[in-house]
């Protein structure tokens, strides 16, 4: 699935419920544990976490004008 979500609620609100429920208790743990530092947002069409340029201004090596990720969670077909 490629989405044009904007925003986390919007990624959410468009999978189907099964997937909500298993991206939902994915996303609970990483936000647990994620370092107080790095933010939760949305880069490459999912849900990502990234090291924000106010802690690491250089920002990705291939297009510093992005934060430096970190991971990335989505709901893809394969």
């Amino acid at each position: 699935m490629q989405s044009k979500a904007t925003t986390v609620a919007q990624y959410l609100a468009e999978l189907p419920e099964d997937r909500r429920a298993a991206i939902a208790a994915v996303r609970e743990v990483i936000l647990k544990n994620l370092v107080k530092t790095f933010e939760e947002g949305m880069q490459y069409r999912m849900i990502s976490y990234y090291v924000p340029h106010r802690v690491y201004p250089a920002g990705y090596h291939c297009d510093p004008k992005q934060p430096l990720p970190f991971t990335c969670l989505g709901s893809q077909k394969n």
